[in-house]
């Protein structure tokens, strides 16, 4: 009968691996975890409304894709950061044009303002997206320019004593 010494590499000593090992695992696997949610967490739609998200595969979006979010009276452009935000508000009475240059798979979103300085664009988004995008800004400086209109010619009340 053959018996295995203290000293053999058959023992218990040597064919068990340290528990330093899987501590190391078990931390890269937390922290990797930890970053998935991260990055999920600042990807998330930042508001609510109409919210239109940029495509993680389009240049610039690959981490933390842009974000636009039109209301009816301003255009929000929303890049989370590692630490932090960026956002960027225009006014629907300063757009002055809106347009979409299309590629192979996503398009862009250019809004020139009325202020003449390099237009704000918008990477990255798809073609059905940037369709609804132009028709909500414009739909929402028509509603906001109808009112004024409205308001600027509507006949005024004399005061009473």
């Amino acid at each position: 009968m053959i018996s295995f010494s203290e000293n053999s590499l058959t023992s218990t000593f040597v064919s068990v691996e340290p528990a330093w090992v899987w501590w190391t695992v078990a931390i890269v696997v937390l922290v990797f975890a930890l970053v998935v949610y991260w990055i999920w967490r600042k990807g998330r739609a930042f508001a609510p409304g109409q919210v239109f998200r940029a495509s993680r595969l389009s240049k610039g979006n690959r981490l933390f894709p842009t974000q636009v979010l039109i209301t009816p009276s301003s255009v929000v452009q929303y890049t989370a950061h590692w630490i932090g935000k960026q956002e960027e508000s225009i006014h629907i009475a300063h757009i002055s044009s809106v347009k979409i240059t299309t590629g192979m798979m996503f398009s862009d979103v250019l809004i020139e303002t009325s202020g003449g300085a390099s237009p704000i664009v918008f990477h990255g988004h798809s073609k059905s997206d940037a369709v609804k995008m132009k028709n909500l800004i414009e739909h929402s400086q028509n509603a906001y320019f109808r009112a004024g209109a409205a308001g600027q010619n509507a006949p005024v009340a004399p005061p009473t004593a």
